[in-house]
């Protein structure tokens, strides 16, 4: 059985963090998912996502499924999702735009962006008060292309938290249906 990883990419700003957490607490019952701690050069208790803190060598030293550079941080995302996928889960991870593309070289991947309108991710960016506003522009600046030829579902991040999290939530339930399962001929066919 193979499982599929999702990968949710967007801007910063766009609230991926957020519906992240709400989408774990929503899906927690269901064995299928599994949602990816990532490894972060960040330290602990600085807003935002919960990560793995590590200094520069201590990340140098780890082995990852997947790793990049960005805004002067290291992110990694750990060895132990190919037994996820291995055991036919659906794994779930936030990721750069800039390993999309590797990604689906190795592992079977559905990309699912969440994004906002230009002045909300402003907004957001300028309210969470880790960058200064040259880094908030640098910020929202940055336009990495996807790859092309790879599944992506667009959500709009614009609406209350619980909105944005059951529009991830029925996201992730619809990349599961969808995804091929190994053994079968026809995806639509259970087993």
């Amino acid at each position: 059985m193979t499982g599929l990883l999702v990968l949710v990419v967007g801007p910063s700003g766009a609230g991926k963090d957020t519906l992240l957490d709400a989408a774990r607490q929503a899906l927690a019952g269901d064995a299928r998912f599994s949602f990816v701690r990532r490894t972060i050069t960040r330290p602990a208790g600085v807003s935002g996502e919960a990560h793995h803190p590590v200094t520069e060598a201590e990340f140098a030293a780890l082995r990852f499924a997947l790793s990049w550079q960005a805004h002067g941080l290291r992110y990694g995302i750990p060895t132990d999702i190919e037994s996820d996928l291995a055991a036919g889960r659906f794994v779930v991870a936030s990721v750069s735009r800039t390993v999309v593309a590797e990604a689906a070289q190795r592992f079977p991947v559905h990309v699912i962006e969440i994004t906002a309108p230009p002045e909300l991710l402003a907004k957001r960016l300028a309210e969470r008060g880790r960058e200064a506003a040259s880094e908030v522009a640098t910020r929202l600046a940055r336009n990495i292309a996807l790859p092309p030829g790879i599944p992506v579902e667009t959500l709009v991040n614009d609406a209350t938290i619980a909105q944005g999290a059951a529009r991830l939530v029925a996201a992730l339930s619809r990349a599961a249906e969808a995804a091929p399962r190994a053994g079968t001929d026809d995806p639509a066919r259970s087993g």
